[in-house]
């Protein structure tokens, strides 16, 4: 059975395991993805309270050895699939947009990400292109805009992904 004590601040970091065989105060901190642990025995440190208090200034150590450790920037996450989507690719969507009047127009929109934390769109009119070239033009501009941000190998893997599910671009 697992115990888990994070009540208080002087608690942060540090588990109570009660598990089998296994007693003690288990440590755990992360920094760029990494995760450093401990686990400080009750059997080994003649009893919980002392096992408690080695855990607690191990903790202490360790975050300030690792506040000096510089932060990695985080990679950019590159989706490939999602299930909501209908169009068949990934950031290329059927849109309809009515006026107040009652007018009606159909585009593809195409949505990405020149940065983190910003979005960008554009969009191709079906009434202007037609369905199929509408699409096309759609697709051919979401490759082109993957391939400045992310270089050609994205690009190629999500075509090669299109071109797997009968989509031709």
């Amino acid at each position: 059975m697992f115990n888990v004590i994070t009540t208080t601040p002087d608690m942060k970091g540090i588990s109570r395991i009660d598990s089998g065989s296994t007693h003690g105060w288990f440590v755990r901190a992360y920094r760029n993805g990494k995760t450093y642990s401990k686990l400080f025995s009750d059997g080994k440190w003649q009893g919980s309270e002392a096992a408690l208090a080695a855990a607690r200034q191990h903790r202490d150590s360790l975050s300030n050895r690792l506040a000096q450790v510089p932060l990695k920037p985080r990679g950019r996450r590159i989706v490939f699939r999602d299930s909501r989507n209908t169009t068949g690719v990934l950031g290329v969507s059927r849109s309809a947009k009515h006026s107040l009047l009652g007018a009606s127009t159909e585009s593809y929109v195409v949505t990405w990400r020149p940065e983190p934390g910003q979005q960008k769109c554009t969009s191709f009119s079906i009434n202007k292109y037609g369905e199929e070239k509408a699409f096309k033009l759609a697709v051919h501009f979401r490759l082109k805009k993957l391939r400045e941000i992310h270089g050609g190998g994205v690009a190629r893997k999500l075509k090669n992904l299109i071109e797997q599910k009968g989509i031709v671009v």
